[in-house]
């Protein structure tokens, strides 16, 4: 776990600089100025940021721009709308991963996880600590550390209040690690088990489909699902996701393309929002690049 505890230290400082950049959106603040909130030199900054996303602040910080975002949002669509035209069956996508799907029948739903036996552990993450719980079907839980650890671990008694808790780290820290850190080139599986009503389910099963480095809004979701007229209430599913990250409602935004709603807070979805962003950009920048020396 060496790579992912450094990687944690470093989010601290990237955190603590979108949070001040949040805060002063309208002056405009310098790189130098971000560096000196975060206690930093601008190159030592600079050196961290690019460690931890592999790219420069400043080109992180233009994947969070409304223009941006906007943009993406227009690419998006249309692959949403082909994702869901094959159906919200079969295996979602997360970076290396494959997401193996399976939702509690109606019946299991109302015993809220009577009979159930779940290991859980904190464990460090690439965006912050994090609070992971599964069952023998599947991850059923995944938060981010925000205020205080014993807030998460209230509502992950509380969403599972029927359940069996077994404090496990040895069994949670490996599947963190293959959650964060996949094999490259290494084909494996992840499986999750969702809680919800009928509708949750069908569009958490809906942000399943949206790639990595992509952004779509609510109301799309509510349109591709069928719920033209329910963008709020879509908006309201998305906030109730109880897996985060693999069940990527940080890619969910409003039409305006203004970063901002998100349970595990604001600066942590901008976090998220500009690493997938960064991470596309170099693996097209790879592509691009074994392209040119092809035979």
């Amino acid at each position: 776990m060496t790579k992912c505890r450094k990687d944690l230290e470093h989010y601290k400082r990237v955190e603590a600089a979108i949070r001040f950049i949040e805060q002063q959106v309208n002056k405009q603040p310098s790189l130098e100025e971000i560096a000196a909130h975060v206690h930093l030199s601008k190159h030592h900054f600079s050196r961290i940021f690019k460690e931890w996303v592999g790219i420069s602040p400043v080109r992180f910080l233009h994947f969070l721009t409304v223009e941006h975002t906007k943009e993406k949002l227009a690419e998006s669509r249309p692959l949403l709308e082909t994702a869901l035209s094959a159906g919200l069956s079969g295996s979602g996508r997360l970076h290396d991963l494959f997401i193996n799907f399976e939702a509690m029948t109606p019946g299991e739903f109302k015993l809220h996880g009577k009979d159930v036996t779940i290991e859980y552990a904190f464990a460090p993450t690439p965006f912050g600590k994090s609070l992971l719980a599964q069952t023998t079907r599947g991850i059923c839980y995944l938060g981010f550390v925000g205020e205080s650890k014993d807030v998460l671990l209230a509502e992950l008694f509380t969403v599972w209040k029927g359940a069996t808790f077994i404090h496990a780290p040895s069994k949670i820290l490996p599947l963190i690690e293959a959650i964060f850190y996949p094999s490259p080139n290494v084909s494996q599986n992840i499986s999750i088990l969702m809680k919800g009503t009928n509708f949750q389910i069908n569009v958490w099963r809906a942000l399943l489909t949206i790639p990595q480095g992509h952004l779509v809004t609510y109301k799309d979701i509510a349109s591709a699902i069928g719920a033209t007229n329910a963008a709020r209430a879509v908006g309201s599913a998305v906030g109730k996701n109880h897996i985060g990250y693999i069940i990527p409602c940080h890619r969910a935004i409003t039409s305006t393309g203004v970063l901002q709603k998100y349970r595990w807070g604001s600066s942590r979805k901008k976090a998220l929002i500009g690493w997938e962003a960064s991470r596309q950009e170099l693996s097209n920048e790879e592509e691009q690049n074994s392209k040119c020396y092809e035979p």
